[in-house]
């Protein structure tokens, strides 16, 4: 991650944590310090402070969890400008143009203990299953799309040490319409195939990862398609990621579970609040 030194003091904790509070419920900088009555800076200056610790944090306490099934899955966002627009100079280069966050959920637990942001490059993917990897404590079932990076990826990390299946869903033509690049097109079937191990064919699914990337884009405005609030720095968009994940993880009651997923894991014995995630950056 990267960090940058900045003084808090100047808001008290409550102020932090309304901030917080406003980031990781989908509204975006400018909004925020509209609302909270703060600078864009200060805004700008207390994602970068609580994003780094709240993804120090997480590195550092999900390790050797007891997962059993997960499920992986590449979500769509653009920095500074859409890849069309990128200089052919500047083709390639992190932070411009196309990014991708790489997501690993739990479909027990519904924890994320994963996440990378980069290109949709087989580079990218060998360290993204690299790091899920040395997370885990069992071995685990895992299912990706057809994304064919993660044939290699999940060779190099687990070996035979897993039980890992695709999922290769079947759409049907949309037609020429203006919503084209936004719809796929019908959901007519899906191909499931056994790559390693033993995976078990009724859990073979991405449904669980997908919903995960909806709530991403409703929690942070910068994942919101048609709109001006996109991330203009790789580094902001890092750190948001990293803030909405302790809050999602920690913070957030799952409806279905009744509990954060931190606490189904077991990692954590209580609901984290906005206070709480705010004195991370202390």
């Amino acid at each position: 991650m990267f960090t940058l030194g900045v003084n808090m003091n100047r808001l008290n904790l409550q102020d932090r944590a309304r901030i917080i509070g406003c980031l990781t419920e989908g509204n975006s900088m400018r909004a925020t310090s509209r609302m909270c009555d703060v600078s864009i800076n200060t805004v700008t200056k207390l994602l970068v402070d609580v994003g780094t610790a709240c993804d120090l944090y997480q590195n550092e306490t999900f390790r050797n969890l007891p997962c059993k099934r997960l499920q992986v899955d590449e979500i769509w966002s653009f920095c500074g400008m859409k890849e069309k627009n990128v200089p052919k100079m500047r083709r390639g280069e992190l932070g411009v143009g196309d990014v991708y966050t790489w997501v690993a959920i739990d479909a027990d637990t519904k924890l994320v203990p994963s996440w990378l942001i980069g290109q949709r490059w087989v580079e990218y993917a060998k360290l993204f299953i690299d790091d899920l990897a040395s997370r885990m404590a069992n071995r685990i079932q895992l299912t990706s799309d057809g994304h064919k990076p993660y044939l290699t990826a999940v060779e190099s990390s687990f070996g035979n040490n897993i039980d890992y299946a695709m999922l290769v869903k079947i759409y049907s033509n949309p037609g020429a319409t203006e919503n084209r690049q936004y719809s796929p097109g019908e959901c007519c079937g899906a191909n499931k195939t056994p790559v390693c191990g033993n995976p078990d064919e009724k859990h073979i699914s991405t449904s669980f990862v997908e919903r995960q990337n909806l709530t991403m884009r409703m929690h942070m405005r910068r994942f919101t398609r048609l709109t001006n609030g996109f991330s203009r720095k790789v580094e902001n968009h890092c750190c948001a990621v990293a803030l909405h994940y302790m809050f999602y993880n920690f913070a957030r009651i799952h409806k279905t579970l009744r509990v954060t997923p931190a606490m189904q894991i077991g990692i954590s014995d209580h609901v984290w609040t906005l206070e709480e995630i705010a004195e991370l950056a202390n």
